[in-house]
């Protein structure tokens, strides 16, 4: 009898052991169990924020629906002479080639911001390239430049997608400064936010046709520059090489 019950705990602990190693296994998105359990992860982040000494952050805007407020934003930097970054959707350039010139002629830098805005992460890798391949073509047949920023739809992203994004030269843009515009917020709101949440070597997002963002835009630019801060493009606060990117998304010197 003690034999049995010996070998009836050995049979429970080999079972046990074989469905803690299943779900070790299994995938939470995207990133196994194992990693989570034990503290570790595979999963590479994009860049949320700069780490400076320097007072400077970064603007930028989204543009995948509307387009009647672009104007009055590129103005508006303009007045206030500082950078700015415009993400594009790929369907957006094609309805607003003027737009494009005007943001590019005026300065200003562009990225990629898909062809169709799809969740990156739940495509074919076909589809994915695809999706970045042809916005960037259709940003540089209107500029000429090629296209070094990529910014996912939704802010959602995977290993995939950031492995597709470098091999086309890209690096992958997030934000930690979010201005939540897009709910319609009202103007003050926005700048409160922003300030509230702004540090040196902040990505700031906000978006082109959100329903206050030309109300918002001067109160944010003038409190930030009179807080000390420096403007700039993305590209101005990223570093381009011998860097790394910790955990939280934050991009450092190597």
């Amino acid at each position: 009898m003690h034999f049995l019950c010996v070998k009836l705990k050995s049979i429970r602990f080999v079972l046990l052991m074989i469905l803690v190693a299943v779900l070790l296994a299994v995938s939470i998105n995207g990133v196994a169990s194992a990693q989570v359990f034990f503290g570790y992860s595979t999963k590479r982040v994009p860049i949320y924020s700069v780490d400076t000494e320097n007072k400077q952050v970064a603007i930028s805007f989204d543009a995948a629906w509307g387009a009647d407020k672009t104007a009055d934003i590129v103005e508006t930097l303009k007045e206030y002479n500082v950078g700015a970054t415009f993400f594009l959707v790929g369907f957006w350039v094609d309805k607003n080639a003027d737009m494009v010139k005007l943001i590019d002629e005026s300065g200003f830098e562009i990225g990629n911001h898909s062809s169709t805005h799809p969740d990156l992460t739940t495509v074919s890798a076909e589809k994915l390239e695809n999706e970045l391949s042809n916005c960037s073509e259709l940003i540089k047949g209107i500029t000429g430049k090629d296209v070094t920023l990529f910014r996912a739809p939704y802010g959602a992203y995977n290993n995939t997608v950031l492995d597709t994004a470098t091999k086309l030269g890209m690096q992958t843009i997030q934000w930690d400064v979010d201005s939540l515009d897009w709910k319609g917020l009202s103007a003050q709101e926005i700048t409160i936010r922003i300030l509230n949440n702004v540090k040196n070597g902040s990505i700031i997002l906000c978006h082109n046709n959100s329903d206050h963002i030309l109300d918002a835009l001067p109160m944010v630019l003038d409190r930030l520059q009179k807080q000390g801060y420096t403007i700039t493009s993305i590209g101005d606060l990223v570093y381009k090489e011998n860097y790394t990117i910790d955990r939280n998304g934050l991009q450092k010197l190597s």
